[in-house]
């Protein structure tokens, strides 16, 4: 794994890069010798005013490309301009994401979320393996500790991240990285003071579960905190592992509670 979690030279990409953790990491990429940077979003507004910002101190190394998510065409002509402006992509952040389980917005939530990482990552994996004339890389799959507990008012937010993690820990699983020399990390996070937590009330799927959170405030860890944890799982994560970041806390290592799960899962079930 030697060399994936240097960030200097590195060519990076983040989806919901405009704002919010996405911006904050782009700008930490780049404080610590990033190469260039791609911003994706679906708010081109918000997007150029961050990609010029960012280039003001850092000598034009960011470009901004709109691009929605739930979109595949919009994926596959974003990541073909990427790859077109840097020549290759290193580092993969599938970052975009939604909460909302309210009636209009579910099938969003889920082809933000869900499909959309999917399709990036599938990209990613054939852009930069190893074995098929890439250079190998690293790519950060955003779940959340919503896609491991159960939040009874978000039930398909909860399942699009569940999606996330198994997805990318399955992904990673051997022979994977000894043949692509590509690294798959996944990092969640609890409540966070971004625009996600916004209205909580009005993002759940069912009426009367939206008037015992009318008004509600749900405690937040601070940004500055998942971004140190974020690179902290950077720097120290290995193939496969799964880091949670909650309440402000040093960013904790779960990838052992999962395998003691799927250890204890395989006794129960198939060495009975």
């Amino acid at each position: 794994m030697e060399g994936l979690n240097d960030i200097k030279g590195k060519t990076i990409l983040i989806t919901g890069g405009a704002a919010g953790l996405g911006a904050a990491y782009g700008e930490r990429f780049l404080k610590s010798g990033a190469k260039a940077l791609a911003i994706l979003d679906v708010d081109e507004t918000t997007g150029k005013a961050t990609t010029d910002r960012l280039n003001r101190t850092y000598a034009d190394k960011v470009i901004f490309v709109k691009c929605d998510v739930s979109k595949e065409e919009d994926i596959d002509a974003a990541f073909k301009k990427v790859v077109q402006q840097f020549g290759y992509l290193d580092v993969l952040v599938n970052n975009a994401g939604v909460m909302s389980d309210a009636p209009h917005m579910w099938r969003m939530c889920c082809d933000i979320n869900w499909q959309g990482l999917v399709s990036l990552t599938l990209k990613a994996v054939a852009h930069m393996r190893k074995d098929e004339g890439g250079n190998g890389g690293t790519i950060v799959n955003i779940s959340s500790a919503a896609g491991v507990e159960k939040v009874h008012i978000l039930p398909i937010y909860c399942g699009s991240k569940a999606a996330v993690l198994h997805f990318s820990i399955t992904l990673a699983e051997n022979p994977f990285f000894d043949r692509t020399g590509i690294r798959v990390l996944t990092i969640g996070f609890g409540p966070t003071a971004t625009a996600l937590m916004d209205n909580v009330s009005n993002k759940v799927y069912e009426k009367n579960l939206a008037k015992d959170f009318e008004g509600v405030e749900v405690p937040s860890q601070k940004v500055e905190s998942a971004v140190a944890a974020f690179f902290e799982m950077f720097k120290e994560g290995e193939n496969g592992s799964v880091w949670m970041s909650v309440d402000d806390k040093p960013v904790k290592n779960i990838t052992p509670i999962i395998d003691r799960f799927h250890e204890e899962y395989k006794k129960a079930v198939y060495e009975q």
